[in-house]
């Protein structure tokens, strides 16, 4: 018997785009309302969104994708192994990851898939919206300015988020699955160039981010982040050491902090700049104590 996400096999596509999906209907309807507008021709390219034990079920996931979408279960617990079980489910020759929650602009798909031409695996940029710019929180001033960073994360970090990613299958297949605990797409990324693969920044490809709103919000992102970031550091030779010069290192960084926020071309007034300096130094403070905090409960 066939279910509701099952979908009867047509022509290989010539690219397949993955979506992780936890408890976010609302937005990943919008994001596949946005992916039915691409300028690249539907008919090459599949959508699979794999589903994280969502608390409304798969029949509800795949009730949103309709017929535009494949909604597969991803059983095992984490956006890494539900992108793995996307790409497990996958039939393009190109891989184009993207998450529930963003939002692609028209071309999004065609130059990111056009930016292989030239490279193995790439990024695109990601902007940060906010909806009310007039009520900006603090929160929502620092995500404007630091929230996402994919033109740094490129050219100068060897990875690309995983919000806004493509890479051909084969190379995919090559380096391997998305490992687990660790920071996922840094992790990806340096095992890819460490192999030798080429990372190319598309900034023509655009998806947009909503900026997180509040305190809560930005702590359970950074308490993943520097988690995941403390294990993939410590795996290496000297990782401790290297955290803890890094931690300390934060100390010194009100000063280049505000200098950031004075030349970051997202924030648009003096009040936003205000608001993003005061978030920094909060986070920073948090983050100091967060990076003793791992290093003395070895983690």
């Amino acid at each position: 018997m066939t279910g509701p996400s099952d979908h009867a096999p047509g022509p290989t596509p010539a690219v397949s785009v993955i979506i992780p999906h936890y408890n976010d209907l609302d937005n990943l309807k919008r994001c596949l309302d946005l992916l039915d507008r691409q300028t690249l021709p539907r008919e090459r390219f599949e959508i699979v969104v794999a589903d994280n034990n969502s608390a409304c079920g798969l029949a509800a996931v795949a009730e949103v994708c309709g017929a535009r979408a494949r909604a597969v279960p991803a059983p095992k617990q984490g956006a890494g192994e539900a992108r793995n079980a996307g790409v497990a489910a996958a039939r393009g020759e190109v891989l184009a990851f993207i998450d529930s929650d963003c939002r692609p602009e028209p071309a999004w798909l065609e130059r990111g898939v056009a930016a292989l031409a030239g490279a193995d695996f790439a990024g695109g940029e990601v902007v940060v919206v906010v909806e009310d710019r007039d009520r900006a929180t603090a929160v929502e001033a620092f995500e404007l300015a630091f929230g996402f960073e994919a033109r740094r994360y490129v050219l100068r970090q060897n990875y690309c988020v995983t919000a806004n990613m493509f890479v051909r299958r084969d190379v995919f297949e090559a380096v391997g699955p998305f490992r687990q605990q660790v920071a996922e797409d840094v992790d990806w990324g340096w095992r890819a160039i460490g192999k030798g693969y080429r990372l190319a920044y598309a900034p023509d490809s655009v998806v947009l981010h909503p900026a997180r709103h509040d305190w809560d919000d930005l702590l359970r992102k950074w308490r993943r982040v520097s988690r995941e970031m403390f294990l993939l550091r410590t795996e290496q030779p000297g990782g401790r050491l290297r955290w803890f010069v890094h931690t300390t290192g934060l100390f010194l960084s009100p000063a280049t902090g505000l200098v950031s926020v004075m030349r970051n071309d997202n924030l648009r007034s003096p009040r936003e700049r205000a608001l993003a300096y005061v978030a920094l130094l909060r986070l920073r403070a948090w983050r100091i104590r967060e990076g003793y905090r791992l290093l003395l409960a070895r983690v």
